[in-house]
């Protein structure tokens, strides 16, 4: 199922309910005084924040939700029940952006924020007697709940992200490091969703492959750019066997400054992926001429899949490049 990451809904707190007029049933009097109940309070609407990246998914198709309204009072002074609240659940990293202009995120695991407070319930008649009013008609209805509309967005919290062109070798990387399953294959675009892998407790996010434009609304990757924006370190991945490795490298990094300038300026680690397929020279040249790009003391480290022993090493690499940066 594909990763449902940004989805707009309508959603209605319950009505309260209302008061109501009633008499007590005294043998030999027909009303024996006020005894209408009160309403109860309508239901809330609440998100609950929980580690499911594909929750959202559940909601696809389905965009307005109504808690439930609370119950009207009864004889005997009975108070109305109250309204079930609706626990919209989203995935932790979310940010949500309310109609009115309220924004709030769900940064926790089982973190909750009532978007919408249920309307309170009426008064029944039993609430208006005095002394000066012993017999009242009067009863409130019940008011109604808060409704607005929300745009609810997810991005991903990691330690590090995945970044490079499409074909850079990421999701090969990220199954090579971790026992995560991403699809991997030899044409653009292989990852259509954000993958998530654990290193060491670390979490690693292959984000799906930029292209040059892709801030401006080109290829798939802008659609992916915000889930960047939450890792710590960047983990910048330049295939060697690529036509232009070094235009590669500038691609990407221009393209995250244009998203969010501040990404930048966070830890980078470089990885020349694929160096089983080119000479030492190769390697040796393209290495120089990013490190003439990348910030001062960069690592930068040529590695491939194949090998086992370079995995374990890249491993090492990356786990130290995390300790440093988290």
């Amino acid at each position: 199922m594909a990763l449902v990451d940004r989805i707009t809904i309508k959603a209605a707190a319950g009505k309260g309910g209302d008061g109501v007029v009633r008499w007590l049933h005294i043998k030999g009097k027909d009303k024996g005084g006020p005894s209408g109940g009160d309403g109860g309070r309508g239901g809330n609407f609440v998100f609950r924040a929980v580690r499911d990246l594909g929750v959202l998914a559940r909601y696809k198709g389905k965009t307005q939700f109504r808690a439930q309204n609370g119950e009207s009072g009864g004889s005997d002074k009975k108070h109305g029940a109250d309204g079930a609240s609706i626990y919209f659940e989203v995935p932790v990293g979310t940010i949500v952006t309310q109609g009115r202009g309220d924004v709030f995120e769900l940064l926790n695991d089982g973190q909750e924020v009532i978007a919408l407070k249920g309307g309170n319930g009426g008064y029944g008649n039993d609430h208006f007697k005095s002394s000066t009013n012993v017999n009242p008609y009067e009863a409130v209805p019940g008011q109604q709940g808060e409704s607005d509309t929300f745009l609810i967005e997810l991005k991903i919290i990691a330690d590090a992200g995945l970044v490079g062109l499409p074909n850079a070798g990421k999701s090969s990387l990220l199954n090579s490091l971790t026992r995560a399953q991403a699809k991997v294959g030899d044409y653009p675009f292989t990852t259509l969703e954000p993958n998530l892998g654990v290193l060491y407790n670390y979490v690693i996010a292959d984000i799906p492959g930029l292209i040059e434009g892709a801030a401006e609304g080109r290829g798939l990757g802008h659609e992916f750019l915000r889930h960047i924006e939450r890792t710590r370190g960047i983990v910048h991945l330049v295939a060697l066997d690529g036509e232009d490795p070094v235009q590669a490298y500038r691609t990407v990094r221009a393209e995250l400054k244009s998203h969010n300038a501040s990404l930048v300026e966070r830890p980078e680690l470089i990885f020349l992926t694929k160096s089983d397929t080119v000479d030492s020279d190769r390697v040796k040249n393209i290495t120089a001429a990013i490190a003439g790009l990348a910030a001062p003391g960069t690592g930068i480290h040529a590695i491939t899949v194949l090998d086992d022993a370079v995995i374990k090493a890249t491993s090492d690499t990356l786990v130290q490049f995390l300790q440093q940066s988290v």
